[in-house]
């Protein structure tokens, strides 16, 4: 069963005049995929991760995460789901400045509720282990670099196992040493423990290296290689 799956969506923006912005796009992303999505800026992919991030709910066509439909549900319910089952990686990391990068990390799981406070710190020690930021945990998130900034984004995004991460330009901010850093990083996670990733780019290096490229051209799906 495919970790995401697109059927037909089209989106318009009416203002300021009615335009089509994505054409009957469909395809799926397996568990442990790398994909990115790639175009020139205004082909529809920042629209597209939106949609597919469950953020924009005005579409046509039907988007499933996990086996679950999640065109049609509710806001309450997407907002539950989006903590439960997606994780965020953005260009800049929205850590919040003055709290400590473990509470950073530990927040979404938290505000989830399923487990209890010690075993979500040991998963965030773990997550910030595994991302080679051990010892910066109790230090403030704005007292570190801006690529250990984006380690701790990932590791937040990853504290509640979500079906997904969603990047958006998530090295768009970095120099070329941390881009690699943080990319790899995701190669491990979707080879090591089956991560699936799904990043919009426009770093051709980047997109080159994934599984998978999707591009998108005037809102169409014109090549998945």
């Amino acid at each position: 069963m495919a970790t995401l799956s697109v059927n037909n969506i089209t989106k318009y923006f009416y203002e300021p005049v009615e335009f089509q912005v994505l054409k009957n796009i469909s395809f799926e992303v397996e568990k442990g995929e790398f994909v990115a999505i790639i175009g020139k800026s205004g082909s529809g992919k920042s629209t597209l991760l939106y949609l597919l991030s469950t953020l924009d709910t005005d579409y046509e066509g039907s988007i499933s995460i996990n086996g679950i439909q999640v065109t049609g549900l509710k806001q309450n319910k997407l907002a539950s789901f989006r903590n439960e089952h997606i994780g965020f990686v953005f260009q800049f990391h929205f850590l919040l400045p003055d709290f400590t990068v473990l509470d950073n990390v530990m927040l979404p799981a938290l505000k989830l509720n399923r487990k209890s406070k010690d075993e979500i710190e040991h998963k965030a020690i773990e997550l910030l282990t595994l991302l080679d930021i051990k010892g910066q945990e109790h230090k403030k998130a704005s007292k570190i670099s801006g690529g250990q900034q984006q380690r701790v984004a990932i590791a937040r995004a990853l504290i509640n196992s979500p079906a997904i991460i969603m990047g958006d330009e998530p090295t768009g901010n970095l120099d070329s040493k941390n881009t690699k850093i943080v990319f790899d990083i995701f190669r491990q996670l979707a080879r090591e423990q089956g991560q699936t990733i799904i990043a919009v780019t426009h770093d051709d290096e980047f997109a080159a290296n994934c599984d998978r490229i999707i591009e998108l051209s005037d809102g169409m799906l014109v090549d998945t290689i």
